[in-house]
């Protein structure tokens, strides 16, 4: 059995682990499925030796719906919240209630934040208005804005090996890489090949030319940059979309998927082979992670209100 928290009459859409310590996570969950009303920052703590249960550390209300969060990579107790009013918040958890800082540039929903866990000192924003936007959390405006996606962006990734480039993904079906130093602000390289909205990305840690997608199309496809032609890799199409796609910290060779047909997995991408199915959440599942310190540690949030900790067989 899962360990199980209820972020009762919030459904959730993301959960990271912390990447300081293995006694933390955080989940962004939104009431009325994101649509109307308030969010909540869940952060637990995972359990101690003989206890087998999470148990909440801070909770945070907004008043607009949270569609994503990132930890600081320089502050073990900060973390950044994506919003659905088009603001960031960035939270303090050894505080209890109030935004420490807070930016509000996108004039639509904030879907997507990461920090850059390379340079540290940066993060960025995707959102709903077609733009990316780039941010130090001592600036009160952002540095840059990337505009052009011709509609949402779901995800924008930084490369792991290179400190100023990132990815993003969108409703216009495509990829888009850029680099923070190119003074035009244009996207370096363009890839297409999905035939509908791609809403989920995740680079390879240990082959870093390497990033996988996920669309509603149906497909999970993986890419090399070197090849903006097309992708390396397909697999699907599936009976359903895959929502969110993530590379494993441990090995080349795996991938954890959340989805609308109420599961996590984790796929051989060497031969699309599913090697393991969490199904014991009741709807769509949003969010999936995998933990830095303990390697098969997997945790997922869902629209039915449960976040899950669970462990899967080791990947080789």
């Amino acid at each position: 059995m899962p360990l199980q928290y209820r972020t009762a009459g919030f459904k959730g859409y993301a959960i990271k682990f912390s990447p300081f310590t293995d006694k933390l996570l955080a989940a962004a969950t939104s009431a009325n499925f994101g649509l109307v009303g308030n969010g909540r920052l869940c952060v637990l703590n995972t359990p101690n030796a003989g206890s087998q249960s999470l148990s909440p550390r801070q909770q945070y209300d907004t008043q607009d719906a949270l569609f994503d969060l990132t930890w600081n990579e320089t502050h073990e107790n900060q973390l950044a919240t994506a919003s659905g009013d088009g603001s960031i918040k960035l939270w303090d958890i050894t505080l209890s209630r109030h935004p420490i800082a807070q930016w509000k540039e996108h004039k639509r929903e904030t879907m997507c934040v990461e920090w850059n866990y390379t340079a540290k000192t940066s993060f960025l924003s995707s959102s709903w208005d077609g733009t990316v936007k780039l941010w130090n959390p001592n600036s009160p405006q952002s540095l840059r804005t990337f505009a052009e996606h011709t509609g949402c962006v779901y995800t924008s990734a930084w490369s792991p090996r290179q400190p100023d480039q990132f990815a993003s993904c969108g409703e216009d079906k495509t990829v888009k890489l850029w680099s923070t130093n190119e003074p035009n602000g244009r996207s370096i390289a363009s890839f297409g090949g999905h035939v509908d909205q791609v809403v989920s990305l995740d680079w390879n840690k240990y082959s870093p030319e390497l990033f996988v997608t996920s669309s509603t199309d149906r497909t999970i496809k993986v890419w090399d940059i070197r090849n903006p032609r097309g992708n390396i890799t397909m697999f699907g199409p599936f009976e359903f979309p895959v929502r969110r796609v993530r590379f494993c910290p441990f090995s080349p060779n795996f991938i954890a998927t959340a989805g609308y047909d109420m599961s996590a997995s984790v796929w051989d991408i060497r031969n699309g082979a599913v090697t393991f199915v969490h199904n014991a959440h009741s709807e769509f599942v949003f969010g999936v992670d995998w933990s830095l310190f303990h390697p098969g540690q997997m945790a997922s949030c869902s629209w039915d209100e449960q976040i899950h900790v669970f462990n899967v067989p080791i990947p080789q």
